[in-house]
């Protein structure tokens, strides 16, 4: 006998059972493989192949012998397929299973030569005997009959028919791989090609990829690998380009993408990309402002009001997205780096200043003022409450610069509908305040005498912060002198 070796071993999977004659095979008892069959010797460039049929023993030249092979035991507990049906003979017809790679060269006249060094006898010649090879198939669910399908696939080329799901063309494609199938093989990576994948079965894909040449992995390849090391980069900030500035209703998309910044994209990428997008959305507000106040006239009167008008829209249409991203820096605790650049912002605070002071503005686009203070307020309540570790200087200069903005907003810009923000941004401003030296305290406290009201008792988060002050200057801290060791 000539014995087949397995050469590709693959993972556990049940299959679904599938009636077909490999099924008939597979619940039968073992073959006779003393026996051998007389039948006659036609030539096999006469011989009509579309009358053989898979495991006609009246016709067949060659007897394979299935078996499993249990040099490895397997992990799992065995199959009703390995359990029951470990040692079975196929009847096949080498002109068939020559379609096969594999076959084709064992089948070859070196392989007979060696089988059968010596000449035949005239009763041979006769009654040829049949050739008898072995295969030994993985103890794994299902091994022997998808092999037994592989093998009546030489028979049938019904691949629309086998290859029914995903599952099944994972099952059979090792099987085609090792008996170097090329048509079959051929059709379960196309089917795989074409299909959708659970996860699960994602990585039975990959698993098979590396034994699959360059040429029939190619389109595997590129769906389970992206192009460039910045493609989780550049589709994040596809997606935040998208969430801002393509759909009509943002919110739902804006919620969407902020799940999947939290839930999908690693943290060092979230914080790249937000950073970059945040700086970009500044630079857009503070350039649509600037030229609010500094416009270029040309033309008339009406062509310069509609441009100006466009910067304000732009300007607070941009700052919308920008508190956006905000909340998305702060949530994931990356806004370190705009906190930094929130406080170095003295020209833009300035022009915000006097901005806000401009009745038209505060017309034409009256919610500006409050997207502005709602990011500087998310920011700064970050810093106060230490999920944003910012050093003292940009404490001290957050306040300095922002503070002004906020005391020009409660004098023009109408409180009714803003005056919770006000009071939560003046808290969180004295709160940062009291984390500074006495000295810069001393200077900033007094700016804030504008957060005063009518009813003192109406101000108890500037009573607070003048309270701690002063007790702090009236018991300053001392370090103690240290022990003389003679006093003891």
């Amino acid at each position: 006998m000539i014995p087949i070796t397995g050469v590709l071993r693959k993972r556990q999977r049940t299959t679904t059972t599938r009636h077909s004659p490999t099924a008939a095979i597979a619940n039968s008892s073992f073959f006779d493989i003393t026996q051998n069959h007389p039948r006659s010797s036609p030539t096999t460039t006469t011989r009509d192949t579309a009358s053989l049929l898979f495991n006609d023993a009246s016709t067949a030249d060659v007897v394979l012998r299935l078996f499993t092979d249990t040099i490895s035991p397997p992990e799992s507990s065995p199959s009703v397929d390995s359990a029951l049906i470990s040692d079975l003979h196929v009847y096949l017809h080498s002109d068939i299973i020559r379609r096969s790679k594999y076959f084709s060269a064992l089948l070859s006249d070196r392989w007979i030569g060696n089988a059968h060094p010596q000449s035949p006898s005239p009763e041979q010649t006769t009654n040829h005997e049949l050739f008898r090879l072995n295969l030994g198939v993985p103890p794994s669910p299902g091994s022997i009959q998808n092999h037994l399908t592989v093998l009546e696939l030489l028979y049938t080329n019904d691949f629309p028919n086998a290859v029914e799901s995903v599952s099944t063309a994972l099952d059979l494609l090792p099987v085609a791989l090792e008996l170097l199938f090329e048509d079959c093989v051929r059709w379960c990576v196309s089917y795989l090609e074409a299909v959708p994948w659970t996860e699960e079965e994602e990585h039975g894909v990959v698993n098979l990829i590396p034994f699959l040449s360059e040429e029939e992995s190619k389109e595997l390849v590129a769906r389970v690998s992206p192009v460039g090391e910045n493609a989780c980069e550049e589709m994040l900030q596809g997606l935040i380009s998208s969430a801002m500035n393509n759909y009509g209703n943002t919110a739902f998309v804006k919620a969407f993408v902020g799940k999947i910044l939290r839930d999908v994209s690693s943290r060092v990428t979230a914080k790249r990309v937000l950073e970059k997008a945040f700086r970009k959305s500044l630079k857009t507000v503070k350039q649509s402002l600037e030229d609010y106040m500094s416009p270029v006239f040309r033309g008339d009167h009406n062509e310069t009001e509609a441009i100006q008008r466009l910067n304000l829209h732009k300007a607070s249409t941009i700052g919308k997205h920008l508190l956006w991203l905000v909340e998305r820096m702060i949530e994931l605790r990356v806004a370190d780096a705009a906190v930094r650049e929130w406080s170095e912002q003295e020209a833009f605070t300035a022009d915000l200043k006097r901005a806000f002071r401009d009745e038209a503005l505060r017309n034409i686009v009256p919610g500006l003022p409050a997207v502005i203070l709602r990011c500087t307020s998310k920011l700064a309540h970050a810093v106060c409450a230490g999920t944003i570790l910012a050093s003292t200087q940009v404490r001290r200069k957050l306040v300095e610069d922002w503070l002004p903005v906020l005391v020009v907003c409660k004098d023009s810009v109408s409180p009714a509908s803003n005056k919770s923000l006000y009071l939560e941004l003046e808290e969180t401003f004295l709160q940062i305040i009291s984390t500074l030296p006495m000295s810069d305290a001393q200077e900033l406290l007094q700016q804030c005498l504008s957060f005063s009201t009518r009813n003192v008792e109406d101000c108890p988060h500037l009573v607070t912060a003048f309270n701690t002050w002063f007790r702090r200057a009236a018991h300053p801290f001392k370090l103690d002198s240290p022990c003389d060791p003679s006093d003891t």
